[in-house]
């Protein structure tokens, strides 16, 4: 019989930026009240050792010492990380604040379960993987923006579980605070006499400057009201997670799939057979990520059956570019709009699915032509409706262009990325295919039957595309 799972905590230590890192107050915009009480962001890195390590060797040898060290260099730079969100009564909107001494938890553990089945294409969701992912402490009138755990599996490699508060920052900000963390971590590995404060490139250098988000309709304060009020509350300004989300299954199994960039490409092809060559008039968005999650919606939706007439598609899509004028690219904070498309279920389960998912997810992104925020105000109403409606909502998370893979903190690129928070949610996770040869890996968690059942169809719709 296989020997039972174990974690040891070693320490937990709090991490603080340096002496010299000011107070910092930033408000929330209407993009972060728009995630404000939704379930937590978690992600795990798995990353392998080139040669064994022992327990002794890991902690005691430059790895720990040079992940803690950078990690506090890096939160000179991204201070709010390391402060609480609270929602004073005398402020419209919630506040990040960081002052001196604030600091993040970081959890190091030490695990003796099988480090190659945990970072493999198909892993159980269970009490021991959970176990790899820190908690963020989250309480009525204040909340945590961040938490680390840095767990080793001795001769085998060591994963990073990083779970974010959604309200504070987006998929991309998450994934830039990541980028520097390795960034300065890999110079310490090859230039340990750093200077105290270290910089950083202009493109890994966060921008907090709020004033780039223009308000002027007031969506913020209504998004406000939305929250306050949900559920016939009355000036409710709990911070607590809006639990309506998230599930505790575990009998479920993770699995990562891939499109390569010819799955891609056929399905391209399909697509444009359809709706370009043909006399459809329709303005259909022929992408590669519109073709991913039409093609992973009409899987998963064969592949589940779903109870309800329609079943709803949540996407996000980023702002940064798309604002008048645009923001930078390095802004730190949520910066994405949420976009519901639906179908009829036995549309989703006959021939035409991957038509129709390609059709409503186009026109949703058509409706941003012109102005992103047209309808924002109803961002709120319409997905708290979905969700409290509908047994079963599919969404997404993540994306190719965050580029992962490419996290390396001067041991080697990961292993494996997994978005574990989709576990709970039911959604998709995509990034960029682990070897980087253009393709996309998805990520989602499902019972052992309806994984069997989405492998099969998922490979059988691939095989029937045309070259």
């Amino acid at each position: 019989m296989a020997e039972t799972p174990t974690l040891r905590i070693h320490e937990v230590c709090p991490i603080s930026p340096p002496q010299e890192t000011p107070s910092t107050t930033i408000p929330f915009t209407f993009f972060d009240v728009l995630w404000l009480r939704l379930p937590p962001v978690e992600r795990l890195f798995f990353y392998s050792f080139p040669n064994p390590t022992t327990t002794s060797s890991f902690f005691d040898t430059t790895i720990l010492p040079n992940l803690k060290h950078s990690l506090s260099l890096t939160l000179h730079h991204f201070p709010p990380l390391a402060g609480t969100i609270t929602w004073p009564l005398h402020t419209p909107l919630p506040l990040i604040t960081y002052t001196p001494g604030n600091s993040i938890p970081f959890r190091i553990a030490e695990s003796n379960a099988d480090f190659n089945t945990l970072s493999s294409n198909l892993s159980e969701v269970n009490n021991h993987r959970r176990n790899l992912i820190p908690h963020l402490p989250t309480s009525h009138e204040e909340a945590s923006v961040l938490a680390l755990q840095l767990t080793h599996f001795p001769n085998q490699g060591y994963s990073i579980g990083i779970t974010s508060h959604h309200a504070a920052l987006d998929g991309k900000s998450s994934t830039l605070f990541m980028k520097s963390w390795a960034h300065i971590c890999s110079y310490l590995n090859t230039s340990p006499e750093e200077p105290l404060l270290f910089s950083l490139p202009k493109h890994l250098t966060p921008s907090f400057d709020r004033s780039v988000i223009r308000d002027p309709l007031g969506i913020g304060e209504i998004y406000a009201k939305s929250w306050t009020s949900f559920g016939g509350a009355t000036n409710d300004r709990s911070l607590n997670v809006w639990d309506t989300l998230g599930g505790n299954q575990t009998d479920l199994v993770k699995g990562l799939f891939e499109l390569t960039p010819l799955d891609i490409k056929k399905l391209k092809k399909l697509a444009e057979s359809k709706f370009v060559v043909g006399d459809n008039k329709k303005k259909v968005r022929v992408t590669s990520f519109t073709v991913t999650c039409a093609y992973l919606l009409s899987c998963a939706v064969k592949a589940e059956q779903p109870n309800c007439e329609r079943v709803p598609f949540v996407f996000n899509v980023d702002c940064r570019a798309r604002l008048d004028p645009p923001i930078p690219e390095t802004y730190f904070g949520n910066c994405v709009v949420a976009l519901l498309a639906s179908a009829k279920r036995e549309e989703l389960l006959g021939e035409e699915a991957f038509f129709k998912s390609v059709i409503g997810i186009s026109e949703e992104l058509n409706g941003l032509e012109g102005d992103v925020l047209n309808g924002a105000d109803k961002w709120i109403p319409k997905i708290q409706s979905v969700v409290s409606e509908t047994p079963r909502l599919f969404s997404v998370a993540g994306s190719p262009r965050f580029e992962v893979y490419g996290i390396d903190f001067g041991w080697g690129r990961p292993e494996k990325v997994d978005v574990t928070s989709v576990d709970k949610t039911g959604a998709f996770s995509l990034s960029e295919s682990r070897d980087h040869s253009g393709g996309i890996q998805i990520g989602l968690a499902l019972t052992k039957n309806q994984m069997e059942a989405f492998s099969r169809v998922f490979a059988q719709g691939l095989e029937s595309l045309e070259s």
